[in-house]
């Protein structure tokens, strides 16, 4: 009879060793969780929140500074502008997106659609393939697009510097 109380008595204990096991991991890892997130979020005793504080008030310029939101005024539909006749290529077609914060100067951008789409139109017309096939050509065209338009804002009697970008979000040479 002993012999089979044996067995039983040793199912128990390793049942229960199991279980001491997952709890003492359970509670090692609460722990060192809850230990990580007090030390991240900054809860070192009385020296500590002082220097949050202090943190904080650093951090308030930087708030100010903010910029607002992006907003993106797409010239629709996209530029399409002949090449000389015997490029490698015979038309080139480019979206254009600008970029702006301030919502006056979008509204204009907007206003003004027509005069920007025919200097628009000229510029792109005067390029040559050669030219905006590489990247640099691209980046250049680029360039020469938002001082474009910064001189109808200006002319228009907006705040040219407002205009932050200009993006091509479609390339296409054929």
């Amino acid at each position: 009879m002993s012999e089979e109380k044996s067995p039983a008595a040793n199912a128990a204990p390793r049942k229960s060793r199991k279980g001491l096991i997952i709890a003492v991991a359970s509670v090692l890892v609460l722990g060192g969780g809850g230990a990580g997130a007090y030390m991240m979020l900054g809860g070192h005793g009385e020296e500590a929140a002082g220097a949050g504080e202090k943190a904080k008030d650093k951090k308030k310029p930087a708030a100010a500074e903010m910029k607002a939101p992006a907003i993106f005024v797409e010239l629709d539909p996209p530029f399409v502008a002949n090449f000389a006749p015997g490029s490698q290529a015979r038309f080139l077609q480019v979206s254009v997106q600008l970029m702006t914060r301030d919502v006056e100067l979008a509204k204009l951008l907007e206003h003004v659609d027509p005069i920007l789409r025919n200097d628009l139109l000229l510029l792109f017309g005067n390029q040559q393939v050669a030219e905006v096939s590489t990247p640099e050509g691209k980046e250049a065209l680029r360039n020469a697009t938002l001082e474009a338009v910064r001189k109808v804002i200006a002319a228009e009697g907006g705040k040219a510097a407002a205009l932050e970008a200009v993006y091509f979000t479609s390339f296409v040479m054929q």
